[in-house]
């Protein structure tokens, strides 16, 4: 019985992202009616959970913290390249796009999904316990790549309004992607021990505790299965958002609230591949997922637009209002008094939901 289950989940797994990226293939681009949209918003949901369950694969093969950073990375690059298409597209009204998306990414990442797998861990197990040397190593880079991209432009001078000069953005640009290039090889490489999930003890654990790793040859299908998913979720996601713009405009919302619904649908996969591992007592995977998503989003989205910005039409904004800066300093700060003792109960994960829950709150009423 488990055999077949097994079975049918594989050839679901299959399927699904290969049907997704042909009704992506049919519909991209094109006014469709709305009960096509239903499908597509099914197809997307379902592309969603193949992405998590192909993620889970490889990561069983390689390991953590390899694993999670392949999805961060993933999902980043498909978005990243989306956000350069949009760019492209949309002319001095896509100025702030790549602003907005990253700072919705860093919202739900440090506090979205960071609080919801401490609730969820703390909940089960009593207290989520973590690694407090990779994971505020982590959060280090977040603070410092999201000031010097998103909040020094505000202040800079050399340019009118929130956007850097040209010698700035190319040093912005650069630094972004030299720390994120040392945080990965100190993710994977040098201190690769500083990103296992840990026992309540605070022991190491090196290994799963479950089924044999996965073959050579399942761990590539699901590589490039997961990248087929990935690529859907991003383009549906992009199909939809027509619709969600409509409804946005119908309810008298402003235009941010879309780039959070996007921002939320792209990184589903991320969050339900923590929230699951936070079930298992692997809250410092979760917290991997989580911060690794956000780092990637900073540092290779900046450098991307950095370079399209060479040839793209518009302005590129990257400063933060004042409200948008209140938020990120206190994400920063609560998230270094979460990480400090090494572990955490209920309510530090219920106060980044609330830092969540007013990010989403400003951006529908700012």
């Amino acid at each position: 019985m488990i055999r077949k289950l097994h079975a049918v989940i594989a050839q679901w797994t299959v399927v699904v992202p290969v049907a997704s990226l042909v009704l992506l293939v049919l519909t991209w681009h094109r006014d469709v009616p709305g009960w096509v949209v239903a499908q597509v918003a099914c197809f997307l949901g379902a592309a969603v959970l193949a992405a998590v369950h192909h993620a889970e694969v490889i990561a069983h093969r390689v390991g953590e913290p390899m694993g999670s950073l392949v999805l961060a990375v993933a999902v980043t690059v498909i978005e990243v390249a989306l956000i350069v298409t949009l760019m492209a597209d949309g002319g001095d009204k896509a100025a702030t796009l790549a602003r907005d998306t990253v700072f919705a990414a860093v919202m739900i990442t440090c506090n979205g999904i960071f609080g919801l797998s401490i609730l969820i861990g703390a909940l089960k197990y009593r207290v989520a316990v973590f690694n407090a040397e990779g994971t505020g190593a982590a959060l280090a880079c977040i603070g410092t790549l999201a000031t010097l991209s998103l909040v020094l432009p505000t202040f800079t001078t050399s340019s009118p309004g929130p956007q850097f000069s040209s010698t700035q953005l190319v040093f912005a640009a650069a630094a972004s992607i030299v720390l994120y290039g040392l945080f990965v090889a100190t993710q994977t490489i040098r201190h690769r021990d500083y990103f296992l999930p840990v026992t309540p003890e605070g022991k190491i654990l090196t290994e799963e505790d479950h089924a044999e790793p996965p073959t050579n040859r399942a761990t590539l299908a699901s590589l490039v299965l997961l990248g087929v998913s990935l690529v859907s979720v991003v383009g549906l996601a992009k199909g939809v958002s027509p619709t969600i713009e409509s409804a946005v405009e119908s309810a008298g919302l402003p235009s941010s609230v879309v780039g959070v619904v996007i921002a939320l649908l792209v990184l589903l996969p991320e969050t339900i591949a923590a929230l699951r591992a936070a079930l298992r007592n692997r809250v410092q995977t979760s917290l991997n997922l989580a911060l690794g998503s956000a780092l990637a989003s900073i540092g290779l989205t900046i450098p991307a637009v950095a370079v399209a910005s060479a040839w793209l039409p518009g302005p590129l904004v990257l400063g933060l209002g004042p409200s948008h800066l209140v938020l990120l300093s206190l994400t920063i700060a609560v998230g270094t008094l979460t990480v400090i003792p090494r572990r955490a109960t209920p309510l530090q994960g219920a106060v980044h939901l609330a830092v969540m829950a007013a990010f989403v709150v400003l951006a529908i009423n700012p």
